[in-house]
């Protein structure tokens, strides 16, 4: 079993290149199931474990894959054949729920299986089979399975009661070939949608609205493959800007749209890093102890729920008292537990955590529990005196593409071992 090692209290200096976002490179794969006739060139894409996974499931429904180089893949869905997303799959992926729609458009049915995924909340897919049952789809849930049956979908007026990105992306692939004109309301904004958004349109869909809370979806007869490139991701630079509060130093965040953080920068600066912002590249440094500041997780433009974590380690080296409040999934906290075996000083009050920073984390080993709380773990790690180590890697490896080699590259103690099998 692989886990990382880590000596603390090194600062970091030099520059760190972001990878393509895996959460707009799930969706991208998924869209490829709405057209054949040719084969679609994905660049940019990272070689994470969940792409990995979703590569498997759509070759399990007859596409062909390819990886071309270091982070270009070709995909040629022309000889698409099972609707059939099984459960060995789905269960380890819930973004695996995205080929719903696109197979419903495609081939006129899907069966999937109930999706899986980090324990951080029910997330249910209720708005993702309210929305296609309004656009004409016939539904049954039979055994861990999501059947969906339409000849040809339908255009419909759609609210969601709470923007879901995953929702917002199912009924978008969904409606883009469907008769008639449908319109989401109160959609999800994030950079990833309109990526998804504008590759959709590319293609030969017609999609207005794209970045707002109302899309406008024109469905046409048929799509085409395309040549498109992945946006950076977001969620991976703001943990590497968050990397120098705790550690110290200076580095340069590059290939990154800082348009995508600009809620998040504005935090980073409350808290007391200077921070100077390039077209494409995004310096941070640390001059003394950082201050506490409050953050609630929102829908994008907001705070987002996927940087929470790494903001609590953040709070619990500063100066003072800081409450961090989360919003979107009921079940975030779990790397709370981890954190205070470092030495953290943070206590949970219903859906916020009261964090009192302290002088210096300690060294312990710890346990990561989801995504975002494994690379929480690894700045913790980053900022403790002593050796830490992280074991369940498997949760790192799902959203971060080399992270150790990165970190080691600008100076960090750490490098991935193996624990010896008794």
């Amino acid at each position: 079993m692989a886990y990382l090692e880590i000596e603390g209290g090194v600062p970091l200096k030099g520059k760190i290149s972001i990878s393509g976002a895996k959460n707009a490179a799930l969706p991208m794969l998924a869209a490829t199931i709405l057209a054949g006739g040719g084969s679609f060139r994905l660049d940019n894409v990272p070689r994470l474990d969940d792409v990995k996974l979703f590569l498997e499931l759509l070759t399990s429904l007859g596409c062909w894959v390819s990886w071309k180089e270091a982070d270009s893949i070709v995909i040629d869905t022309d000889s698409i054949e099972s609707c059939v997303a099984p459960y060995d799959l789905v269960n380890r992926m819930r973004a695996s729920v995205l080929v719903l729609g696109p197979l419903v458009a495609r081939l006129g049915r899907a069966r999937v299986a109930l999706p899986g995924g980090c324990a951080i909340g029910a997330r249910p897919i209720d708005f993702h089979l309210k929305g296609l049952e309004a656009m004409g789809a016939r539904l049954k849930l039979e055994k861990g399975f999501v059947e969906a049956r339409a000849s040809r979908l339908k255009g419909a007026h759609i609210f969601f009661d709470i923007p879901s990105v995953t929702g917002t992306e199912n009924l978008m692939m969904a409606a883009v070939t469907a008769r008639g004109r449908t319109v989401l309301e109160n959609a999800a904004r994030e950079p990833e949608i309109v990526a998804l958004g504008e590759m959709l349109n590319q293609m030969g869909g017609q999609i207005h609205g794209l970045g707002s809370e109302k899309l406008v979806i024109d469905g046409v007869s048929s799509l085409n493959p395309v040549s498109f490139r992945t946006i950076p991701d977001r969620i991976e630079a703001g943990t590497y800007l968050m990397a120098p509060a705790v550690t110290g130093g200076e580095l340069v965040v590059d290939q990154v749209n800082p348009e995508y953080l600009e809620t998040v920068i504005g935090k980073l600066r409350l808290a007391g890093l200077d921070i100077d912002v390039d077209n494409s590249a995004i310096q941070v440094r640390k001059r003394g102890r950082i201050n506490s500041i409050d953050i609630t997780t929102q829908p994008y433009p907001g705070f987002p729920t996927d940087l929470q974590a790494q903001a609590m380690v953040m709070m619990s080296v500063a100066s003072g008292l800081s409450v961090i409040t989360e919003t979107i999934f009921e079940n975030r906290f779990m790397h709370v537990a981890e954190l205070r075996r470092l030495g953290a000083d943070i206590r949970i009050k219903g859906q916020s955590a009261i964090v009192k920073g302290v002088k210096r984390l300690q060294g312990a080993p710890v346990q990561a529990t989801d995504l975002r709380a494994s690379a929480s773990l690894v700045l913790a790690g980053l900022a403790a005196k002593g050796t830490t180590t992280v074991t369940q890697l498997f949760h790192l490896d799902r959203g971060y593409e080399n992270m150790e080699e990165k970190l080691a590259s600008v100076g960090a103690r750490i490098r991935r071992m193996e624990q010896q099998q008794v």
